[in-house]
């Protein structure tokens, strides 16, 4: 492992029965900085993440967080890390300071350090006024911020965010994100599980997409996009039976094959927005009407769909006592 590692694993393989969630995963997160881990539910980010947080045993294969074995140090690992799972594991009859406080007893720090440390908490994320109130009663973006927070009680050199957004309103994702930053920027080192291409796209140096239980793409969001052509041209059409002569129309515009479903067109395309000008003569030319047509780069989906063959999938849903609560608290 490089001293500039903060979290390095090699062949990573784990089992549940006949499921194999990963098969043979090296990962690399070096030291400062935000690596994204991207994949279909069912890929094996969890169960990755899991591993590096000791809360789970790889069934083969070694990891090491800041520098710890996380099977033979894993006590070493668990004072080094933070960690927010996809569901807020906070007590939702205890106020925000009790929350708080519960989590720095459970890491043995001092009763002076957790009122100290608190107190910057709440203020950062904007929680002072609710602090006193029952956690039943915040929304949905702030249970998410009093559990970044609780993860944050300990000044963790490495955190794990696995999915950290899901469920919230764009409003409060995007304070998520600002405050993720802020972390990153003053020296977190930050593993972060999406599905979100945008939430990586905006918050990861290094983007690892996999698929399987396996690596199956690895470089920055622009890298993973521009390799599966750039720009997409969609073209949505007044009358759905018009399709296939629109298809035949926009044929020379797309740079390799296009994706017809009802009353849509959509393919990739080269040449920037001057394409929309050529799409929209061709179109003309042939007495098709069109209800819209946009320029756009590639969704999350259209990564999926090129380096997976399928989309996201609904989750295979894996044994564990440890599902949905925070283990290390």
């Amino acid at each position: 492992m490089a001293k500039d590692d903060a979290v390095h694993a090699e062949g990573l393989v784990k089992t549940f029965g006949d499921v194999r969630a990963l098969d043979g995963l090296d990962l690399v997160v070096p030291r400062g900085q935000v690596v994204g881990l991207l994949g279909p539910n069912g890929s094996g980010k969890t169960t990755t993440v899991r591993i590096l947080a000791t809360l789970l045993k790889a069934t083969e294969g070694v990891a090491y967080v800041n520098g710890f074995d996380v099977v033979k140090q894993a006590d070493q690992v668990r004072h080094s890390i933070g960690l927010t799972g996809q569901y807020a594991a906070v007590d939702e009859f205890l106020t925000g300071r009790e929350n708080l406080k519960m989590f720095g007893d459970l890491y043995h720090l001092t009763p002076g350090y957790v009122r100290e440390r608190s107190e910057e908490l709440l203020e950062w994320f904007d929680l002072v006024e609710a602090a006193d109130r029952p956690a039943k009663t915040y929304s949905g973006g702030m249970r998410r911020r009093l559990d970044l927070a609780s993860s944050l009680i300990a000044k963790p050199s490495i955190l794990f965010l696995d999915e950290p957004t899901t469920g919230l309103d764009p409003r409060s994702r995007l304070g998520l994100w600002g405050v993720i930053e802020s972390l990153v920027s003053e020296g977190t080192t930050v593993l972060l599980t999406t599905q979100y291409l945008e939430e990586a796209d905006k918050l990861a140096n290094d983007i690892v997409v996999i698929d399987h239980g396996r690596v199956i793409a690895h470089g920055t969001a622009e890298k993973l996009k521009d390799q599966i052509g750039g720009d997409r041209l969609e073209v949505t059409v007044d009358d759905p039976k018009r399709i296939p002569d629109a298809q035949l129309a926009l044929a020379p515009v797309f740079g390799g094959e296009s994706l017809v479903t009802e009353s849509t067109i959509s393919g990739p395309v080269s040449g920037g927005s001057t394409i929309l000008v050529d799409a929209i003569r061709s179109l003309d030319s042939s007495h098709i009407e069109i209800a819209d047509i946009a320029l756009r780069r590639p969704t999350l989906d259209d990564v999926f769909l090129a380096l997976t063959g399928h989309g996201a999938e609904d989750e295979t849903q894996v044994p564990t006592k440890s599902r949905g609560r925070r283990g290390r608290r």
